[in-house]
């Protein structure tokens, strides 16, 4: 038996219908027991104490309820040293070296012939780290397992699938703020179908063998019209393809994520959605305005600027009035709020590529705003709310940020 350790060869074993025996009861040998067991050994658990973990495995191992005797290994492939006694451990590891059985010291990695690894499964990918150092093997195993669950390890699976289509909510543009899920299902698309406003930085950590679609619309353009991205998704998903459809904000906030939903079912392809963080709250978070605040504004409404039709409801209601895209039909918009009944000095805020490093936030009043908003040659992608959340004092009104009275 080695007395320290030199050098270590990666190998896994097949240990189903195997005999393995786990010598010790406690909460690491009901780990391993229980790892075995899931890999179909045939276990057997030796100790006179029986944890309550080791219990609960009663229907997938055998218990022998005693201490550890000579012999108890015959048969054995694999060793399993788990006690709290370090002598018992050492006479277990004798035997199994005297009978070229590997045998796995938990108490002590110098002394063992066999280590096993710090491991974990993410997405049916199994992640096993080794090290002279037990401890450094968890950590690396966790931080390894915590990046691909985040998706900052970009590793796409390779493996066939059948054909499928993932909207993504990519959230107001900075790549943080794209949810974790989202990464990660971004990671395993072999086509991505953009948006211009979707978190675009992100493409550039994708394979180079992923295709890359860009179907960004712009106001009174759309680089693909809405009936051809339906189309594409559902070719490319045909074709066994992962697809992913990255958007800006959340797909089923003014994104048409339902519309493209609804293609795919319709097609018989199958399809998710993942939400995102939405510009209709973020981007005024941006800014530093919230959209509701106790004592000024009990709730919101959010519509689209591409379309601006009957606002006298909205002009009554003491709600926040949130409008995406709205900044073409900014004069529309204000005349509307007015004849509907709104005062002219409602406050108004205009914020310009949120959480972009030039981001832009313009204030004014219904009666201002217009005026303000040419001369500051004001422009799309941004976000309108209107309302007194707008006053309230926070980062915007504290001087953080830059603002037109």
């Amino acid at each position: 038996m080695r007395a320290a350790h030199v050098s270590s060869y990666p190998l896994s074993l097949d240990v189903a219908g195997k005999h393995v025996v786990v010598v010790g009861a406690g909460a690491v040998a009901a780990r391993r027991a229980r790892g075995l067991a899931e890999a179909g050994a045939v276990v057997t658990v030796i100790s006179p104490e029986i944890s309550e973990a080791m219990h609960d495995l009663e229907d997938t191992v055998r218990i022998v309820q005693r201490e550890y005797a000579p012999g108890d290994l015959a048969e054995a492939w694999v060793v399993h040293a788990a006690t709290n006694n370090a002598a018992v451990n050492m006479a277990v590891a004798a035997e199994a070296h005297a009978q070229r059985i590997w045998c796995v010291r938990a108490d002590d990695h110098a002394a063992s012939d066999a280590w096993t690894p710090a491991s974990t499964t993410v997405d049916d990918v199994t992640i096993a780290v080794t090290s002279a150092d037990p401890r450094r093997s968890v950590a690396l195993r966790s931080s390894i397992a915590a990046q691909l669950r985040s998706g900052d390890l970009p590793v796409k699976a390779r493996r066939a699938h059948a054909g499928h289509v993932v909207l993504i909510g990519g959230g107001p543009g900075d790549a943080d703020l794209i949810t974790v899920r989202g990464r990660r299902e971004l990671n395993k698309a072999d086509v991505v179908v953009y948006d211009r406003l979707a978190p675009l930085e992100l493409l550039a950590s994708l394979d180079d063998d992923v295709e890359l679609i860009d179907a960004g619309k712009q106001p009174d353009h759309h680089t693909l019209p809405q009936d051809q991205i339906n189309a594409l998704l559902i070719d490319r998903a045909r074709a066994g393809k992962y697809v992913a459809r990255l958007k800006g904000g959340d797909p089923f906030v003014l994104g048409r994520g339902s519309e493209e939903m609804l293609a795919c079912l319709e097609a018989g392809v199958t399809v998710e959605v993942i939400p995102g963080v939405t510009s209709a709250i973020s981007a005024p978070l941006a800014a530093g305005i919230p959209v509701t605040h106790r004592g000024v504004s009990t709730g919101f409404i959010v519509m689209s600027g591409h379309e601006i039709g009957d606002l006298e409801l909205a002009a009554k209601s003491d709600l926040t009035l949130v409008v995406l895209m709205g900044v073409g039909r900014l004069a529309k918009l204000v005349s509307g709020l007015v004849d509907g009944g709104k005062a002219l000095g409602t406050p108004i805020a205009i914020i310009e590529r949120a959480y972009a490093p030039d981001q832009r936030v313009t204030v004014g009043t219904l009666d201002s705003i217009i005026d303000i908003a040419a001369a500051e040659q004001v422009a799309n992608p941004a976000i309108i709310i209107v309302g007194d959340v707008v006053s309230v004092p926070t980062w915007l009104t504290a001087g953080v940020l830059s603002a037109h009275a």
